[in-house]
């Protein structure tokens, strides 16, 4: 604690510092810059000291596993668990990304993370117009349970966890994951994992919604709904700022706006009678890590204050597992360069040990190969060794957040939290999350971060290495990843065959029943599970909700 005198005393010292040592030094040797600042351009200060941070301790940090939980949400964290090493993986058929899965499992991960493909990801079976040219480029492909179950053949659906990036179809894709699961003999109750479900995002930032926001979040409600009922280990919803990111924004941007969209689910969520304590302790969080390694620090920790406080305080819930923010950490994707690509292995191991040190729960690192390709088997493996040698070689997991208590980390932390309730105010102002949307503010609030940062590199006062300075002009030296060229005939022809050997008025009727369902106010999970199990495709699926709900076309803005 500091008091008046002593804050006097050493504001004294400070002025003397910089009369006496700090004045004479720059006269001699000038500073790099006349100013630096962060990956989001915000200024970043010579020196911190205790007068640049409060002296509130046990309401800013406390201890780990308590609230506020900005030191962590256990009390031991890592040196009680490992994060979960869960790599990104899915390209081509079902059975490659399968192969993929074995192969990571066997070199050390402890968990699973799925890609799909765009015609997945936009509700479209392989087979159909929209689709054509796009099958297994950015992910796997599945168009029925059928893919399903070859996705997951000989992996055990009780004893590992699984992510699956996926939005508008999430529902649907999320069925087919628990119908194959059936068919193993594992119960819903015993299936662990996430669906990533963040459909708010994708009308902020990433693009693949299919439906109107309103009805969009009328399924992803239904999610949360028959999770807390049925599947007590499994995150319904994880809120994405992986996307926000990705997009241009800024790490304060990307932690608002997300919190923000977490806060409007579990309006939703509340609104449809639901009690927070029975869905909030398995809402779950993703998060880019950029390469600023102390502002991505500080933005995790000011996430689960802010998050803490908002459950505890905003929304009422009782059970401390409903305060902690629990959440996934991806490399920063955009960060990655073409050129030399090498060098991206320094970029990832910098953000994953941000994530680590800043307390995540789950990882994936980035490979070196994805600006140019999906990963090598190469270079996944670096990527995961990357992980590994942080987790059993660096010693940083072996002490709890420490870099709690450094002046620059609290007052980094202390501003992030200020400018996300700055955000979380004009928001409110704007009256609420689908206002804004439809008025284009978190688009252009990213579009003019997005910009200033590429103005920054093109007139090379932000550098990237490799790209804007210390180019080499040099062949490609690592292997690029190479998919099955008959893998698109041998997708059609098994969705061909599923559509030849089911029950067609079986079908028929569980896409009446679920039309009828979506027309209504009944929770579309069962009826979407009849469908699945019957064999009724992910396009028939979704079909009958586009006929329902009707598609979206953003607005533009001007």
């Amino acid at each position: 604690m500091m008091d008046q005198e002593y804050h006097h005393t050493l504001k004294n010292k400070m002025d003397t510092w910089e009369q006496n040592i700090l004045k004479r030094t720059l006269e001699q040797h000038p500073e790099r810059y006349e100013s630096f600042v962060t990956t989001s351009s915000e200024p970043v200060e010579r020196l911190y000291t205790p007068l640049d941070v409060g002296d509130d301790y046990l309401e800013k940090l406390g201890f780990p596993g308590e609230y506020p939980f900005t030191r962590g949400v256990h009390p031991t964290m890592h040196r009680g668990r490992l994060w979960t090493m869960r790599m990104f993986a899915g390209f081509g058929t079902a059975e490659e990304t399968n192969a993929r899965f074995k192969y990571l499992l066997e070199q050390g991960q402890t968990g699973l993370s799925t890609a799909f493909d765009l015609p997945t990801l936009m509700g479209y079976d392989s087979d159909a117009l929209e689709a054509e040219g796009e099958f297994g480029k950015c992910g796997v492909a599945i168009s029925s349970l059928s893919d399903m179950e070859v996705l997951l053949d000989g992996i055990p659906l009780d004893k590992v966890t699984t992510s699956m990036t996926i939005n508008s179809p999430a529902a649907i894709v999320w069925a087919m994951y628990i119908a194959a699961a059936e068919k193993q003999g594992v119960r819903m109750d015993q299936l662990g994992g996430t669906i990533q479900n963040d459909i708010l995002k994708e009308y902020i930032a990433q693009k693949e919604y299919i439906f109107p926001p309103e009805p969009s979040m009328r399924l992803v409600t239904d999610t949360v709904e028959f999770g807390s009922q049925h599947l007590p280990r499994w995150n319904t919803i994880s809120i994405s700022g992986y996307h926000i990111r990705e997009a241009g924004s800024t790490a304060a941007q990307e932690l608002a706006f997300t919190l923000i969209d977490g806060m409007e689910y579990v309006r939703w969520a509340l609104a449809r009678g639901l009690d927070v304590d029975a869905f909030a302790p398995r809402l779950s969080y993703f998060f880019n890590c950029h390469n600023d390694f102390l502002e991505e620090i500080a933005k995790f920790r000011a996430a689960r204050r802010i998050w803490g406080r908002e459950m505890r305080h905003t929304f009422k819930a009782q059970d401390p597992r409903s305060w902690w923010m629990r959440f996934h950490t991806q490399t920063a994707g955009c960060s990655l360069t073409a050129q030399q690509p090498e060098i991206n292995v320094v970029r990832v191991a910098i953000q994953a040990l941000a994530a680590v040190l800043g307390g995540t729960q789950s990882l994936h690192t980035n490979s070196m190969d994805e600006a140019l390709a999906l990963p090598s088997e190469f270079a996944v493996t670096v990527a995961l060794r990357t992980q590994q040698i942080i987790a059993h070689e660096s010693g940083a997991v072996n002490t709890v957040d420490p870099l709690g208590g450094a002046y620059a980390i609290e007052a980094l932390t202390d501003r992030i939290e200020a400018q996300v309730y700055d955000y979380i105010e004009r928001v409110a102002a704007l009256g609420g999350v689908l206002p804004a949307i439809e008025a284009g503010f978190f688009q252009q609030e990213i579009a003019d971060a997005a910009y200033r940062y590429q103005r920054e590199i093109d007139e090379g006062r932000r550098i990237v290495v490799g790209n804007n300075a210390y180019a080499a002009d040099e062949p490609l030296r690592i292997p690029l990843l190479t998919m099955d060229p008959q893998g698109y005939e041998r997708q059609c022809a098994r969705l061909a065959q599923v559509k030849t050997e089911r029950d067609s008025g079986t079908v028929g009727q569980a896409l009446d029943r679920l039309r009828v369902a979506a027309q209504g106010t009944q929770n579309t999970m069962p009826y979407i599970l009849d469908a699945v199990r019957a064999y009724a495709t992910l396009q028939e699926m979704m079909d009958v909700f586009r006929e329902v709900f009707g598609t979206y076309t953003e607005p533009m803005i001007i």
